[in-house]
C-alpha cells in the first residue's frame, strides 16, 4: 500500500523531526500548535479543526471519550483527561499526528475499540499532558472471498468484520473475538482469541500483513517493516511499536451450519463434579468443539441462599447429530440433549456467543452498531491452568467466590491448534500444556459506596488460586491488562523492572526478543504506556 507520496512524505517527516522544537516563541494552546504543525506538513491534506475534540466543548468531548471506553472506572472525574482527542479520517492523518506528537513532545495514546482493561488507550496516569488518537473513523473492511483474505482498518469492530465477511460468504469466518464491540486494531495486538481458536488458533496466528505508522512517522507494510517487527505487533499488546492502521487477515473455512448450546448447572445439580470432569477432557475434545464455562452467582440455593451457576457455552463446527456423538463419547457428564442445541449459520453463532439477548435470531445488522454489552466499573485478572484443579479446591473457591455481590469468571478452553503452534511463533506464549484460561472479574455499578471491597475481593480470589495455576511464571493474558502485576512509572523503566509483568504476559524468551526489537525500532521510547515494552539501553540491533 506504500506509494511514492508516502515515501516522499516520510522523508519530509524525518527532516521535520530534526527541527529544534524548543525555539523560543510565545506559548500557544496545545491544540492550536498541533493543528499548525499538522497543516504545515502537507498542504494537500485537509485537517479540519472539527477533527479535534477538546474539554472546552465538554458535551461533545465527553460523549466521544465515553463512546467506546469499556471500563467506567477510568472515566471518573479524578482520572486524567487528554488535552484533546483527534479523530483521523484517512491514514495520512495518523501519520502527521504521530509526527507532530513527536516534534512537540506531547505524549500520545491510541484507541481503536476502547476495551483496554486498564484504560491505557485513553488515559495516562504516568505522563501529562497527553492526547488521544481515536481510530473510530478508520473502519473500512474489504473482504476478498476468492483469496480468502480481508483488509480491515483498526477502528472497525470485531462485529463489523464478522458482518462483512458473512455478507460476502456463508462459508468463511475469522477465528478471533468473542465480544462483538472489540476494536480489531488493538484486539489482534494481544493475540485475539475466539470461539474457533481450538480449530484455527488465534487471530494473530492468521494475520498475513499489516500497515502501521512507526516512531519515525513512516507507513510500513510487512515487507517494509521486516519480519521482526511484524512478529512483535502480533501479540505484544498495543502501544509499544507504532500505530496499527490495518490488518490483512487470512479467512478460514466454516460450515454452512454450525451448532451452539448453553447448559447451566448449579452446585445443587452437581456443578463441582461436572466442572472437574470438564477440566480433564476439554483440551482433548474434538477441535471443532469449543466449550467455555461462564461462572456466576444466583438465587435458588439451600434455604434461599445464593449458589454458584456454571454455564457451558459452546460452539460446534458441525451439525447436531455429530455433536451429540462427540459429547456422548467425551463428556457425557454434562447430559447434553438435542433440545439444548440450536443449529445456525456461522454469523448466527457469532451473535449467540457474543451474548445478544435474542441469540441466533438477532438480526446481524446489530453488529454494525459496535455497542458494548458489558460496560461497567470493573477490575479483572487472569490465569492459565496446566493441571486440573482438585474438587476440594473448587469447593474452597466457591465459598470465596460468593463473598462478592456480583462475582464473575470465564474459563476458556485450550488444546487443539493452540497446542500445536510453538510459543515462540508470536509473542503470545500460552500454548502447549495449557488446559484453559481463567478470567476473574469484579464489577459494580455507579453509586456503589465502597468500590474498593470489590477490588479487594478479586485480588483475594486470585491469591487463593495461586497453588492451582501456572507457575514460574504465573502467566497472564495481555489483553486482560492487569496493572497489579507491575507498571512503568517512568519512561526509562529497565528491562529487569518491566519483567515483573513482561514474563507473565510473554514468558522470558519472547519478552527479551520484544525488548530487543523495541530498542531497534523505537530507541527513544516514543510509544510508551503503563505496560509498554521497555528499551534496553545500548541495544540497537536484534540478534
Amino acid at each position: 500500500m506504500a506509494s511514492s507520496f508516502f515515501n516522499v512524505f516520510s522523508v519530509f517527516l524525518l527532516v521535520l523531526f530534526s527541527i529544534d522544537s524548543h525555539a523560543s516563541s510565545p506559548p500557544i494552546p496545545i491544540q492550536q500548535s498541533f493543528l499548525q504543525c499538522m497543516s504545515s506538513l502537507n498542504t494537500t491534506l485537509s485537517i479540519l479543526p472539527s477533527l479535534f475534540y477538546t474539554p472546552d466543548n465538554s458535551s461533545s468531548f465527553n460523549s466521544l471519550l465515553q463512546s467506546s471506553a469499556q471500563n467506567l472506572r477510568y472515566l471518573v472525574p479524578s482520572m486524567p483527561k487528554p488535552e484533546f482527542i483527534f479523530t483521523p479520517l484517512i491514514e495520512p492523518h495518523v501519520q502527521v499526528a504521530v509526527a507532530c506528537s513527536n516534534r512537540l513532545g506531547i505524549h500520545l495514546r491510541v484507541r481503536s475499540g476502547g476495551h483496554d482493561y486498564e484504560g491505557a488507550s485513553y488515559v495516562s496516569e504516568i505522563q501529562s499532558p497527553f492526547i488521544v488518537i481515536d481510530m473510530a473513523q478508520l473502519r473500512a473492511v474489504d473482504v476478498n472471498t476468492q483469496e480468502s483474505t480481508a483488509w480491515v482498518q483498526a477502528g472497525a469492530t470485531n462485529g463489523e468484520l464478522n458482518y462483512w465477511i458473512a455478507e460476502k460468504s456463508s462459508i468463511h469466518g475469522f477465528p478471533a473475538g468473542v465480544c462483538s464491540s472489540l476494536g480489531i486494531g488493538g484486539h489482534i495486538t494481544g493475540g485475539a482469541y475466539g470461539s474457533m481458536m481450538r480449530k484455527y488458533g488465534l487471530g494473530a496466528d492468521n494475520v498475513l500483513d499489516a500497515r502501521i505508522v512507526d516512531a519515525q512517522g513512516r507507513i510500513l507494510d510487512r515487507a517494509a517493516m521486516g519480519e521482526d517487527l511484524f512478529w512483535a505487533i502480533r501479540g505484544a499488546g498495543g502501544g509499544s511499536f507504532g500505530v496499527i492502521l490495518a490488518w490483512k487477515l487470512k479467512l478460514v473455512p466454516v460450515p454452512q451450519e454450525v451448532t451452539v448450546f448453553t447448559v447451566t448447572k448449579t452446585l445443587e445439580q452437581g456443578a463441582t463434579r461436572i466442572l472437574y470432569k470438564w477440566q480433564q477432557v476439554v483440551d482433548k475434545l474434538d477441535e471443532d468443539l469449543f466449550i467455555r464455562v461462564i461462572i456466576q452467582s444466583a438465587g435458588g440455593g439451600p434455604e434461599g441462599k445464593r449458589t454458584v451457576t456454571t454455564s457451558y457455552n459452546a460452539l460446534f463446527l458441525g451439525d447436531v447429530d455429530r455433536l451429540i456423538q462427540v459429547m456422548g463419547k467425551s463428556f457425557p457428564e454434562l447430559g447434553l440433549t438435542r433440545n439444548d442445541c440450536t443449529q445456525t449459520s456461522w454469523i448466527g453463532s457469532v451473535l449467540y456467543i457474543a451474548g445478544f439477548p435474542n441469540g441466533t435470531s438477532t438480526p446481524p445488522e446489530v453488529l454494525l452498531q459496535g455497542k458494548s454489552l458489558f460496560k461497567n466499573y470493573f477490575k479483572a485478572k487472569s490465569d492459565f491452568v496446566r493441571r486440573p484443579i482438585p474438587e476440594a479446591a473448587l469447593v474452597g473457591l466457591w465459598s470465596r467466590f460468593l463473598l462478592d455481590d456480583n462475582p464473575y469468571m470465564i474459563w476458556t478452553p485450550y488444546g487443539g491448534m493452540m497446542s500445536r503452534v510453538p510459543e515462540s511463533q508470536t509473542p503470545f506464549p500460552h500454548r502447549k500444556g495449557t488446559i484453559f484460561k481463567i478470567q476473574y472479574v469484579a464489577s459494580w455499578q455507579d453509586g456503589d459506596k465502597d468500590p474498593s471491597k470489590h477490588m479487594d475481593w478479586v485480588r483475594k480470589l486470585y491469591s487463593y488460586m495461586t497453588p492451582y495455576v501456572s507457575k514460574f511464571p504465573r502467566e497472564a493474558y495481555v489483553n486482560y491488562r492487569d496493572l497489579d502485576l507491575g507498571m512503568n512509572r517512568r519512561r526509562n523503566t529497565t528491562f529487569v523492572e518491566a519483567s515483573s509483568w513482561g514474563y507473565k504476559y510473554y514468558k522470558a524468551n519472547n519478552f527479551y526478543r520484544l525488548a530487543k526489537i523495541k530498542s531497534r525500532v523505537d530507541p527513544d521510547n516514543f510509544f510508551w504506556h503503563e505496560q509498554s515494552i521497555p528499551v534496553i539501553p545500548g541495544r540497537t540491533k536484534t540478534g
